[in-house]
């Protein structure tokens, strides 16, 4: 936690560029990036609070991603606080900057001005995905602070993770100072606050070891902040957590997610970052409701998020015109967990296809769940637009499956929509699906290539025409916390790579409908290193330690990725502890098992997701149990609204969104 303002790597790192490949996305200076003074709040006679936000990824992955924007944004709309931004830097440049010139290594350094990322008070990671968490220890080690929270000193940013992974934090708990889960936008002023106020008292250790442990017992007291080394986990005989007990007073027994309630006071990010690299998403986002409460089994992002809290229509429509004009982007995404189930969607899309009709303006909405998509609404978003492919996510191939993860959705559904859309012009539809779902069998993934076929044969039917493309994607299933199939045992990888290997098989031997379905799936290696990180506790932190350590970088990138290391440093680090690979991952847990997240409130009962659990394995064998969408139905008491002091926020406002001439 340096005072003084530290100097800009720059100068070492520019004459070195031209040695890495896309050095442009380390040279920083986007549209709408901030650069502020290291001393940003001696103006105001206060004190300055520092932060580094990283999303542990490529340039070209990281820069879009929402969460970091925002937080970047309302941080730095404080004079008090600075706040930069940071990205895992590719093997090619992190050569370079180990073997540094004669001042030493160059350390890990911001995008924004440079600066190294030890000098900031605070680092804050956000993960979407479990797979970054070598990332980070690469970017610890860079920056010169220590890898284990025990080890660092005052000198030493407070090293902070968030994103959905936050959600069960444990298995890098010896890397952490602190975690947050659920929504940022409040949290990271409160936690400013915080170190503002102990940086104005002379940075006290009060009755704590050092300053930095009052610092970390301060956030943790707050209740907005999980420390984990105030909490002591202890095993049983059997290998299982036995307990998770706080060591301090006044720490909570539990800490509680986050939910920012009214997302029309909060309309970021109102300057959108515009990458001078290549990225993954070259387009304006925003984000139209937050929460969903479908009930998808599998799906930890619905459960985590909730309650549904939706956006009104007319800040939706400032939030597309003030980004556009701030950004130059031509293309707008209207993002959420399930779009086209805005109460308000029809309205929006008339609306906004209206105001930048003839313009260069494009809108486009993610993946649609079959049972919320028409084709008013699919041509409203193609007015301005390509007629590009249509996005569904049937999940499971059988009727059964979908019984199973309550994705109500039937084949005749599916059928009929695509119909609708063929015969309306589209001549592509892609479905996603997921293998390795519990209590799936090999007919249950073999009735995918079933469900393709009739999706090409209505095609040509209604169309007229051999021109009809239905492309099958396919990911494997990773149990997740917080989620109902958080006991379920993952399905093997040998299992889930045979059962793909059948469905490609059938797929291919078809003379009729093979040539017109397009075939794209993940293996299952990497789900299996996903569900260990997913749902380990402490002890696994030593295997992402030893992965590291043996050059494991960039894990979500199947060209780096090595499932032979995780597995040699999966056994040797657990050697000695009477547990495996398989008890993370293929080993189903009993309900009085201790979790390694049950410490951590996301809001959901416990009971009920058991209950939920329990509905799926009756769903499994033919029992029709379906939990309905309880925005439109009375409560099912998951637990979160009178958990979290909260409610469902949805429309209709009634209000409209008017055309503005376009220029």
């Amino acid at each position: 936690m340096s005072a003084a303002a530290p100097e800009s790597v720059f100068p070492r790192l520019e004459p070195r560029l031209a040695l890495v490949s896309k050095p442009v996305q380390y040279v920083g200076g986007e549209l709408n990036a901030t650069i502020k003074d290291w001393d940003t709040a001696e103006v105001s006679g206060g004190e300055t609070v520092r932060w580094a936000l990283m999303y542990p990824d490529a340039y070209e992955i990281g820069l879009p991603n929402q969460g970091v924007q925002i937080l970047y944004e309302v941080l730095n709309e404080r004079d008090w606080i600075v706040a930069e931004r940071t990205y895992a830097v590719w093997p090619d440049l992190e050569k370079i900057m180990r073997a540094g010139d004669e001042q030493g290594p160059i350390p890990q350094f911001t995008v924004d001005a440079h600066r190294p990322v030890r000098a900031f008070d605070l680092f804050g990671i956000s993960f979407s995905t479990e797979l970054g968490y070598t990332n980070m220890l690469n970017a610890l080690d860079l920056a010169g602070i220590p890898l284990h929270a025990v080890d660092r000193t005052d000198e030493d940013p407070v090293v902070i993770a968030g994103g959905h992974a936050a959600f069960n934090p444990e298995p890098i708990a010896d890397f952490l100072d602190a975690a947050v889960l659920g929504d940022g936008e409040e949290v990271v002023l409160k936690i400013s606050e915080v170190v503002r106020e102990w940086k104005a008292e002379g940075r006290p250790a009060g009755d704590m070891a050092s300053p930095r442990d009052e610092l970390l017992r301060r956030l943790a007291v707050s209740g907005a902040v999980y420390v984990p080394k105030f909490y002591a986990v202890t095993y049983a005989d059997d290998g299982a957590i036995e307990a998770v007990v706080p060591t301090v007073d006044g720490i909570p027994w539990r800490v509680r997610k986050h939910t920012l309630m009214d997302l029309d006071a909060w309309p970021y990010p109102r300057k959108p970052l515009v990458p001078l690299a290549e990225t993954v998403h070259e387009r304006y986002s925003v984000e139209i409701f937050r929460g969903c409460t479908r009930g998808c089994r599998f799906c930890q992002a619905g459960m985590i998020t909730r309650p549904v809290r939706e956006r009104s229509i007319t800040t939706i429509g400032d939030m597309v015109e003030n980004g556009i004009r701030k950004s130059g982007f031509e293309e707008v995404g209207l993002l959420s967990l399930s779009s086209a189930d805005h109460t308000e969607i029809g309205d929006l899309a008339t609306g906004l296809a209206d105001r930048y009709d003839g313009s260069n303006v494009s809108l486009s909405l993610p993946s649609t769940r079959v049972d919320a998509f028409n084709i008013t609404l699919a041509n409203e978003f193609s007015r301005n637009g390509r007629r590009s492919g249509l996005t569904f996510a049937p999940e499971g191939g059988s009727e059964r499956m979908r019984k199973v993860i309550n994705k109500m959705v039937t084949e005749e559904d599916l059928i009929r929509t695509v119909a609708t859309a063929y015969s309306h012009g589209w001549r592509q539809v892609k479905l996603y699906f997921m293998c390795g779902l519990p209590t799936e069998t090999d007919e249950d993934v073999l009735a995918i290539a079933d469900l393709a076929k009739r999706v090409i044969a209505k095609g040509r039917e209604v169309s007229g025409r051999n021109d009809i493309r239905c492309t099958v994607s396919i990911g494997g299933f990773v149990p997740k916390a917080h989620t109902p199939f958080q006991w379920a045992a993952q399905l093997d990888h040998e299992t889930t790579d045979a059962r793909l290997a059948k469905l490609r098989e059938v797929v291919r031997a078809d003379k009729r409908f093979g040539r017109a379905i397009g075939f794209r799936y993940h293996d299952g290696q990497p789900g299996i290193v996903e569900g260990l990180l997913s749902r380990g506790d402490r002890r696994v932190g030593r295997i992402i330690e030893e992965v590291w350590r043996d050059g494991g970088r960039f894990d979500g990138w199947s060209e780096h990725f090595s499932y032979e290391r995780w597995v040699a440093a999966a056994s040797r680090g657990l050697d000695g502890t009477g547990v495996d690979l398989d008890w993370f991952t293929t080993r189903e847990r009993p309900y009085d098992e201790v979790l390694p997240w049950d410490h951590l409130d996301s809001g959901l009962d416990k009971d009920w997701l058991w209950a939920d659990w329990e509905d799926a394995l009756a769903a499994a064998n033919g029992e029709d149990i379906e939990v309905e969408d309880c925005r439109w139905t009375p409560c099912y008491d998951c637990g979160v609204c009178p958990e979290m002091g909260t409610e469902i926020q949805i429309g209709p406002t009634g209000q409209k969104l008017l055309p503005l001439s376009v220029v």
